[in-house]
């Protein structure tokens, strides 16, 4: 009898190892999300601040936001090309203290040319941060379990959302403008400690992190994104903006070409030749076009036809950003039963309607319970499609294209926001000419969003109908052609 107990004990032990590894290496990555998604809202509420603090000129400010931009969108391709060959855990860890480093550069600095540096040194460390948060996640979560986790995961990026113009507002009102980069100091060194403890070290060998594919990708991808955020300061047909999104293109262009011909690219472009993947990619670019663009002008709205303050605009929104953290979870629960595509199409149907109804509904004399559903429908259609898109993006890949994968989707992500804010600022400028048109303006910004969205609700269709068999592929399936993710073990007593 002592015989069949002892086995049972161990199983049971083991048991309660692996889960209490899952847990910890859930809340270590998505602290460092939540992180992010504060900083971001926190540092955007503090602007005004900031201008009346160090000084800062309107461009001063713009490069204050567009060098965390730059920085962030560019790297996250190579970011988690580097994870896969040198260690995800250390390549996350390393995103952590430069962004903290970053943070810390931010509030030490007494002027507008060091906090821009201090920005950019944040979105780089961001980029290392973002893609390896999701491929860590779906690594440690067998595949039955994946769709949860990534839900609970998008809810802790909601939170994020939701508190980062509250924590801004607060911050602001009672302390310096310092204290909003403060905040990450401690953060980060709390998940640089839980990271090197809890988390374990794993990488995808027999891959080499080509130097000229990282020069191409990241050098198009900086002046694509250069190009689109200066395009409406600048002139869309100024020589520079011009010049810049042209060479972007070329050597995007040059990179694709090179990765079709290597033997081992950074991105393997047969991912592409997966309708879910493709599907939720352009899926994921239409979503953030229309609702990162629109955000940005309802946050304007708000602030300049109310007159709220930033504290205001942070409790207002709150059933938009707070819709968003309760509503991720349960959608990717849902996805897991009912697949990626009827979640994705209500979610996107919920945002287009949204934005229809907040783009016809405000006016400088309307009330704030007219646009509150309008609110409420945004932040449950958000939730809705985060975490079933994230998922479909890593369904059914092998381990060791999950970090090229996430770090191709987070960028496609980070470009439709871009392309989004720049687009509808285009439609909105062609419109407004003087104050009194403001709102015309806004309208029809928020229309064309709507549009957009409407339009991914339609591709959604595309997406997988019902899960596959045990909601992806299998862990430690054998993938032709590629490399299995080995787990790099410490070797003193056997234990990480």
């Amino acid at each position: 009898m002592a015989e069949n107990v002892r086995p049972a004990r161990a199983g049971s032990a083991l048991s309660k190892g692996t889960a209490d590894h899952r847990w910890w290496t859930f809340a270590v990555v998505s602290l460092a999300l939540f992180m992010g998604m504060l900083d971001n809202l926190v540092v955007t509420t503090a602007l005004p601040s900031i201008q009346r603090s160090i000084g800062a000129s309107m461009a001063n400010l713009e490069w204050i936001v567009n060098a965390y931009t730059l920085g962030f969108a560019v790297l996250m391709i190579p970011a988690a090309a580097l994870g896969e060959r040198l260690g995800r855990r250390r390549v996350l860890l390393a995103g952590v203290a430069l962004f903290t480093a970053g943070s810390a550069l931010a509030a030490l600095s007494s002027g507008a040319a060091l906090l821009i540096i201090a920005r950019a040194v944040q979105g780089i460390g961001s980029a290392f941060i973002a893609p390896l948060t999701l491929t860590i996640l779906v690594s440690v979560f067998p595949a039955e379990k994946r769709a949860a986790a990534i839900g609970l995961w998008s809810g802790v990026s909601g939170l994020g959302l939701a508190a980062g113009p509250l924590v801004g507002g607060a911050i602001v009102n009672g302390f310096t403008w310092n204290a909003v980069f403060w905040l990450n100091v401690p953060l980060g060194v709390v998940l640089l400690v839980l990271g090197r403890w809890r988390i374990r070290e794993a990488r995808a060998g027999g891959r080499i992190v080509d130097p000229l594919s990282v020069l191409l990708v990241s050098g198009g991808l900086l002046g694509v994104v250069y190009g689109l955020i200066r395009g409406n300061a600048l002139g869309w047909g100024s020589a520079q903006i011009a010049a810049s999104l042209a060479a972007g293109a070329a050597l995007l262009v040059l990179f694709l070409v090179r990765q079709r011909g290597s033997g081992a690219p950074m991105l393997d472009l047969g991912l592409f030749a997966s309708r879910s993947y493709s599907t939720a990619n352009l899926v994921g670019f239409l979503s953030s076009f229309a609702m990162f663009g629109s955000i940005f002008f309802i946050t304007l709205f708000v602030q300049g036809a109310w007159g709220w303050k930033p504290l205001q605009a942070g409790l207002g929104t709150m059933p938009w950003t707070g819709t968003i953290m309760l509503a991720a979870p349960l959608a990717g629960a849902l996805a897991g039963r009912l697949g990626a595509r009827r979640v994705v199409v209500a979610g996107m149907a919920a945002q287009a309607v949204s934005l229809f109804w907040i783009g016809t509904a405000a006016s400088a004399g309307s009330s704030y319970v007219s646009l509150l559903p309008g609110f409420i429908l945004g932040g449950l259609g958000m939730g809705l499609s985060f975490a079933p898109l994230s998922a479909t993006v890593m369904m059914g890949l092998a381990p060791a294209r999950r970090g090229e994968a996430s770090g191709a989707y987070n960028t496609v992500r980070e470009l439709g926001g871009v392309f989004g804010i720049a687009v509808l600022g285009a439609v909105f400028q062609g419109v407004v000419h003087v104050p009194a048109e403001f709102v015309g303006g806004f309208h029809l910004a928020l229309k064309v969003a709507s549009a957009v969205l409407a339009a991914g609700a339609a591709v959604s269709f595309l997406l997988p109908g019902r899960p596959a068999s045990g909601r992806g592929a299998p862990d430690g399936e054998h993938h032709v052609g590629e490399v299995a993710v080995q787990p790099v073990v410490p070797r003193e007593l056997g234990m990480e």
